[in-house]
């Protein structure tokens, strides 16, 4: 199975054709849709998708973690994660299309 990648070009060509806009408009919108999602998360607010799933940030705390090479510990530092969770509408549709 050849793996690929939807790209934001790619994304702006679908609002193209499905939408009607002009690719430039198509593009903006992709771009601001995008945007307006990323500055939700960074906000730390939850991004709720119906019938696609939700994004959220997640902070984790410092640990301990080893070089699996030379089984040296070393401290990972604290950060935030984001975790995406599907909804079961996208898991049924990715199930049902194998």
């Amino acid at each position: 199975m050849a793996e690929q990648t939807v790209t934001r070009a790619q994304l702006g060509e679908a609002v193209y054709h499905e939408v009607g806009l002009s690719r430039n408009e198509s593009a903006d919108l992709v771009e601001s849709v995008l945007e307006e999602i990323s500055d939700a998360l960074i906000r730390g607010e939850t991004v709720k998708i119906s019938s696609f799933g939700s994004f959220s940030v997640r902070s984790k705390g410092e640990r301990i973690g080893r070089n699996p090479k030379t089984g040296e510990e070393v401290p990972i530092l604290p950060r935030r994660v984001l975790v995406f969770r599907p909804s079961h509408v996208l898991k049924e549709r990715i199930n049902d299309g194998s």
